[in-house]
């Protein structure tokens, strides 16, 4: 039995009902159409849900899994771990201890790794004003990694979620698997007319329009798509720039919005369904993404912007720059800087033909990695674990 347990938490709601991810819960239906076998998952509970723009609540009753809230300190306590013979975990200091667990039970054991040492300690001096609990969370992130990596090198097999991870951990397992993140499947890839009539838009020289989507919080860069869009003005770019999403800083974009007089430029469009209205949003009203993500985690936005057929424009974070260098597609410019981001949004708008070049080639690598296709490839992989002789393709990931 394959039991899959995320660093994804779980937290109860009325009428014993849990709340889980839409995204996560698309995937575990995956494993469940080509996992030779019975799928159980494992998950920590929390007392409330967190913000996750997909949230869904379900009945346990109602999925085709076993679902087991268990505390992971007592992982031993879990039956549906106890009836498991491969161990699918997410790394992190609650599952550092898994790669033993397994070892000592006999049992087969797999880690997913989404952030580097580097994307981790990013995020927690984004969020740590007080210079003695930075420093002292510092310290706890590389005493972290080093057990973090000596977990890896234990464990039976690492899938990693993004070049950054992969190139960190690939020498220390005997069985690294890279893949990228989508929420995409093969229906949803963009459709020939629609880009065919976004591309002719494009190239007779309509206003450059640019599209954000995720969470408007600080590590996602969503403060500085304002100052981005004040510099195009600046350099007399014509553009329109729609943010899709929510979040705690909505407010104080719309503010700057007022603010600098960009109310016919910008707008704010909420949060929206990412099948029925983000995808077909972006597939057929955008020339180019702007991305200001100030982390380097594997974020979906990167292969689900490709789907659209629409290249990116953004800060040079290492999950970025891992998918520029693997997809040879995409521009990226300078960390924390509103100013050269815009500037090249600049150069792409006198080079229109290059947009939709970058289009193009987005698609055709996004058409290599459909959620379909990144499931298969992952499925293969523990296959191969299981009977000891891991695919080629998968071993050497997905490149």
């Amino acid at each position: 039995m394959l039991v899959i347990l995320p660093n994804l938490q779980a937290a109860r709601a009325p009428g014993s009902r849990v709340v889980l991810t839409r995204k996560f819960l698309d995937g575990t239906l995956e494993y469940l159409k080509s996992w030779d076998g019975p799928v159980s998952v494992v998950m920590e509970e929390i007392p409330e849900a967190t913000n996750n723009l997909d949230n869904i609540e379900v009945h346990p009753s109602e999925l085709p899994f076993r679902l087991d809230l268990a505390d992971y300190d007592r992982i031993g306590d879990s039956p549906c771990f106890r009836d498991g013979n491969l161990i699918f975990a997410g790394v992190g200091h609650r599952t550092n201890h898994l790669a033993r667990a397994c070892r000592e039970l006999g049992k087969r054991c797999v880690y997913i790794t989404e952030y580097t040492l580097k994307t981790r300690l990013q995020g927690m001096n984004a969020s740590t004003r007080n210079p003695l609990l930075r420093l002292r969370r510092s310290l706890w992130q590389y005493s972290q990694e080093r057990e973090q990596r000596a977990a890896i090198a234990l464990a039976d097999g690492v899938q990693c979620n993004g070049t950054p991870t992969f190139e960190a951990y690939r020498d220390i397992n005997p069985s690294p698997f890279l893949f990228f993140d989508t929420r995409v499947g093969e229906e949803m890839l963009a459709p020939e007319q629609d880009r065919a009539a976004r591309h002719s838009a494009c190239l007779a020289g309509e206003p450059l329009r640019l599209v954000f989507s995720g969470r408007l919080i600080p590590m996602k860069g969503a403060d500085h798509l304002v100052p981005v869009a004040r510099e195009l003005t600046r350099l007399g770019v014509p553009f329109e720039l729609s943010i899709c999403g929510g979040g705690e800083q909505q407010e104080e974009i719309r503010q700057a919005i007022d603010r600098e007089g960009l109310g016919d430029s910008v707008r704010l469009l909420g949060v929206l369904d990412f099948k029925s209205e983000l995808v077909p949003f972006v597939t057929r009203d955008t020339d180019l993404f702007v991305c200001c993500h100030r982390q380097g985690d594997p974020s979906c936005t990167y292969l689900e912007t490709m789907s659209c057929g629409v290249p990116i424009a953004g800060y040079d974070n290492e999950a970025f720059e891992g998918i520029v260098a693997t997809s040879e597609v995409g521009w990226s410019t300078p960390m924390d800087r509103p100013e050269p981001l815009a500037r090249k949004i600049a150069e792409l708008h006198e080079d229109r033909p290059a947009i939709v070049e970058a289009g193009k080639r987005s698609l055709d690598f996004a058409r290599q990695h459909t959620f379909e296709k990144t499931f298969g490839r992952r499925i293969e992989h523990l296959k191969g674990i299981v009977s000891g002789v891991p695919a080629v393709e998968a071993v050497q990931g997905s490149r």
